[in-house]
């Protein structure tokens, strides 16, 4: 698990997909105005996001969890021309940064943006999804894995953020409630025989599943 002021960290980011010039104004705007900002997924997360919307090829997208738009972006801007990500997020406050970033970036037309809980929102989507990117409230991440699952395509993929918890899960003495909450996560993805999972230690945890 990289932390964000290690060096190997900014080595990593300088030699990846490059963050484009309103990617950066974003994640700069979010840090500067937003309360939280480290929530926001950084140019590392970004372009591993990007890169798996390139491999996979995905015609629809689900963001549970869209904060200020950054990761919303990565995704988009890898998809093809008639691909759409449909991004929820319960935050209306944040909605103007979103919205303004998406028509900066001159994508707002891939992105489907609505307001809401997840929750009630997810079952009112009547879309295959090829990939689904959970970045949401912590406490309801099976939940969200459930009400996707069969909304997912066949060798789709559910990625999962902050599964490490700040390392967190690792930690026997560490017993609080979000703890606990994203290991039983973690447990009940790994051991779901429907699909094939990796966990890795990137930035604060992506564990990524395999629809089989």
């Amino acid at each position: 698990m990289l932390h964000p002021d290690q060096p190997v960290l900014h080595y990593t980011e300088a030699h990846c997909i490059p963050e484009s010039g309103w990617l950066q104004a974003l994640r700069q705007e979010t840090n500067l105005k937003v309360l939280k900002p480290h929530m926001l997924s950084g140019p590392l997360q970004g372009s591993i996001l990007a890169m798996l919307v390139h491999l996979r090829q995905p015609v629809n997208i689900l963001e549970i969890g869209t904060f200020t738009g950054y990761a919303t972006l990565w995704m988009a801007q890898a998809l093809a021309e008639n691909g759409k990500i449909y991004t929820l997020d319960i935050n209306e406050e944040l909605e103007e940064i979103a919205r303004r970033y998406f028509a900066k970036s001159g994508l707002q037309a891939r992105i489907d943006y609505r307001i809401g809980n997840a929750v009630e929102l997810i079952p009112t989507l009547d879309v295959s999804f090829d990939m689904v990117f959970i970045d949401a409230d912590k406490a309801s991440y099976r939940q969200y894995y459930d009400l996707v699952f069969d909304k997912v395509a066949a060798n789709g993929l559910i990625v999962a953020d902050n599964v490490l918890w700040k390392g967190k899960v690792a930690d026997t003495t560490q017993n609080d409630k979000q703890t606990e909450n994203i290991r039983e996560f973690n447990r009940y993805v790994h051991n779901d025989t429907r699909v094939e999972n990796v966990l890795l230690p990137i930035r604060d945890g992506l564990m990524i599943a395999r629809k089989l």
